[in-house]
């Protein structure tokens, strides 16, 4: 078959090359579909300014870099052992990833309270081998994204997270990955995440940099939701201006589950954030939420899409955002209405503020309605802060500066209460707070002194 372009063919190339060294360290389970994959991804290639749910994003820019590795390991544990989360309070499990990897030495998995299995998606292709076959692959079928396909063809394998039925775990669990290498690495993960029915679990994935070399992460995570489950997952995202990272959760849910997920996108060179919510079973939930800050030349782009296939469903979703500078913000938000889902109701907000006139926005929220008995709204905003509320903080003494830190903050705090977890909430708090004056580096988390 004949490559589409230059970029495609370069990652055809690649794959041939170190096929048989992610080959050696992958279950035969994720070998399989290696070669359907790349024949779809040299159909489709890496997505351009002409696909258009990649309209407003350059990926060639990114994907045109020569990384290094393209199979990067976990190497040096030291660093990654001073590594700790400073949230104060925080009562959790917590597990740290370095280049998708257990740092410890042997180490591919641990259990929690309940039989909560969390480790390698390799070993749990051996170990849960028929539930990792019933649902690998099977919740992103998106025939359209090349990246989806590059991820299947190349990644060496990721995360594998088991909720056994009936389990309802008290605590969080947080998953901390940090990238970090001497060289340009390109990291692409596979995860699966299965919450049985009548389960509970709340998620909080933390994104850092550690050193300060160019990175581009490729990350596909799939999460299946059972009937009467609760799943909600945080994703905080702090990492420095030479990180691109694409994200793609797919998010598949039964009858009666709840589901909800927040992105806080608080550092990153590129960041695209792909979340799908399939409401396949009658009742189910789904929330989902974004607060995106960026300034310099940063680049954060939201896609949500969200599929109602059943009656009786609800969707929600909430995206705000502030640009300063020269950074560029990308919303596009997708309520999708299947002819069989009456009773419907679907929600759609998306605010963005810009403080300079080189930000920009783009957002496009819209609708697909295929049922009579629904309730569906969509809405968004592109302004600047209100000069009223500015001038009324003002005129009671506050300096301008600190009266505009107040409404950005203020704005903002409508996404960051949506996190249910106390000392994380006060603590997006202050990290927004201190993005938002400037203060807050790549990192803000970390502890290892790597300047």
């Amino acid at each position: 078959m004949k490559p589409r372009n230059e970029l495609t063919e370069k990652f055809y190339r690649l794959y041939r090359e170190n096929l048989p060294a992610i080959e050696s360290v992958s279950a035969s389970l994720l070998n399989r579909s290696r070669e359907e994959a790349i024949e779809k991804f040299m159909q489709s290639g890496i997505p351009t300014r002409k696909t258009e749910a990649y309209r407003y994003t350059p990926l060639e820019t990114y994907f045109g870099y020569e990384y290094h590795n393209y199979i990067p390991a976990s190497t040096d544990f030291e660093r990654v052992r001073r590594f700790k989360c400073d949230v104060e309070d925080l009562d959790c499990y917590s597990i740290i990833l370095h280049n998708g990897y257990f740092p410890e030495s042997g180490v591919k998995h641990i259990t929690l309270p309940g039989n909560i299995w969390l480790g390698s998606l390799n070993e749990a292709a051996e170990k849960f081998k028929s539930v990792v076959e019933n649902h690998l692959g099977k919740y992103s079928g998106r025939e359209d994204d090349g990246l989806i396909h590059l991820n299947t063809a190349m990644s060496p394998g990721g995360l594998f997270v088991h909720i056994p039925a009936g389990i309802m775990v008290e605590k969080p669990v947080q998953i901390i990955n940090l990238v970090d290498s001497e060289q340009d690495i390109f990291n692409q993960k596979r995860n699966l995440i299965i919450v049985e029915p009548g389960s509970s679990i709340t998620l909080i994935v933390c994104d850092h940099t550690i050193s300060l070399n160019r990175f581009l992460t490729n990350t596909v995570t799939e999460v299946y939701v059972g009937e009467n489950s609760h799943f909600n997952i945080i994703r905080v995202q702090n990492e420095h201006n030479n990180s691109f990272k694409i994200t793609g959760t797919f998010i598949y849910q039964e009858k009666n589950s709840v589901v909800s997920s927040n992105n806080i996108t608080l550092h990153g060179g590129m960041v695209r954030n792909n979340t799908y919510h399939y409401l396949a079973g009658e009742g189910a939930q789904c929330s989902s939420y974004g607060l995106y800050l960026a300034d310099k030349m940063q680049h954060v782009d939201n896609y949500v899409n969200v599929e109602h296939l059943a009656p009786g469903c609800t969707s929600n979703q909430l995206f705000k955002g502030v640009l300063d500078e020269m950074a560029r913000g990308v919303f596009n938000g997708r309520i999708y209405v299947e002819k069989g889902a009456q009773g419907t109701s679907a929600y759609q907000k998306n605010n963005s503020i810009i403080l300079t006139d080189d930000a920009r926005m783009y957002t496009r929220p819209h609708l697909e309605i295929f049922a009579d008995d629904v309730k569906c709204s969509h809405g968004a905003t592109v302004g600047q802060l209100d000069e009223d509320a500015m001038f009324y903080l003002q005129s009671r003494g506050i300096n301008k500066n600190e009266a505009k830190l107040m409404l950005m903050a203020a704005f903002a705090d409508e996404v960051i209460q949506k996190i249910n977890i106390g000392p994380l909430r006060q603590r997006i708090i202050g990290l927004v707070i201190k993005r938002l004056r400037g203060e807050l580096s790549r990192c803000a988390f970390c502890v290892v002194k790597c300047n």
